[in-house]
């Protein structure tokens, strides 16, 4: 009993993919206007290649965020272990273990 539904579900999702490929650009057709769409492709893959640039960067700049924080946490790691240590050899003085 669903074979009739079938074709209709298939014919709309293929209407509605074909509607939404429309809707993005660079992907639709626009044979009619060669030359312009010659200058809109070089500026389409210019707002491509920034992108990617921009991406990159934000990826670049997470990447030597995370790189300082590690640093910065390690250096706190160290100093509280040095602290430890410290706090240890004073205590071996106050109880005379150690001159």
């Amino acid at each position: 009993m669903q074979m009739g539904k079938t074709p209709l579900q298939s014919s709309l999702f293929l209407t509605v993919l074909s509607l939404f490929l429309q809707l993005i650009p660079g992907l639709a057709d626009t044979s009619s206007t060669s030359a312009k769409s010659h200058s809109s492709g070089i500026s389409n893959r210019v707002r491509v290649l920034i992108v990617c640039l921009g991406i990159l960067a934000s990826v670049g700049f997470c990447y030597v965020l995370f790189k300082i924080w590690q640093k910065k946490k390690r250096e706190e790691q160290q100093a509280r272990l040095l602290k430890l240590f410290e706090e240890d050899d004073d205590l071996e003085v106050e109880l005379g273990i150690r001159d």
